[in-house]
């Protein structure tokens, strides 16, 4: 039985799934839908992080003729090399600065509207199991009924050295 259900199921496996080997990686076609690729972390990569000042390679690694030209004025002085060309030079290199890597975003909004959206949402439910799901509060949770049970313990006398009972002066009939 074991053998049947494994033979049927590398028939139906054999049927839907048909492997294509690129240059780059092994993709998987299954039922018209490619897996995404795979990212080789064993490679040199480009990041832009402040706290790694020095990314695996450049920005750009395909240069055009303008950028090569650039690229071999650089290798003389950089005196005779206008700030405009440095400026180039640097966007070849990297894709931003490190003002523009600090600059602040406004993510934190996002953040914060999803917060009160879900505390919103979250009060709604609880507003829900009150009124639908929790049943009444019993009578004791009124106010004559609590009134009555305090002075019910203050005639048994509970706890009568630090308790309802020490703080009651049973001669005046009052709180001490």
């Amino acid at each position: 039985m074991l053998r049947q259900a494994a033979g049927h199921m590398r028939g139906l496996l054999a049927r839907r799934a048909s492997v294509a080997v690129t240059s780059t990686a092994v993709r998987m076609a299954s039922q018209g839908h490619e897996v995404s690729e795979t990212v080789d972390m064993s490679r040199p990569m480009y990041y832009d992080r402040a706290d790694v000042p020095l990314p695996d390679k450049p920005y750009k690694d395909l240069l055009t003729d303008a950028d090569k030209s650039l690229k071999q004025k650089e290798k003389g002085p950089w005196t005779q090399l206008s700030k405009e060309e440095k400026i180039a030079l640097y966007r070849l290199m990297f894709c931003q600065t490190y003002p523009e890597m600090k600059q602040k975003t406004s993510e934190w909004k996002t953040v914060l509207g999803g917060i009160f959206i879900f505390l919103g949402f979250t009060g709604l439910v609880v507003w829900w199991q009150r009124i639908y799901v929790y049943p009444p509060l019993p009578k004791t949770f009124e106010g004559d009924s609590q009134a009555m049970q305090l002075k019910r313990m203050l005639d048994m006398r509970v706890n009568p050295v630090q308790g309802f009972a020490a703080k009651w002066d049973y001669e005046k009939g009052q709180w001490k």
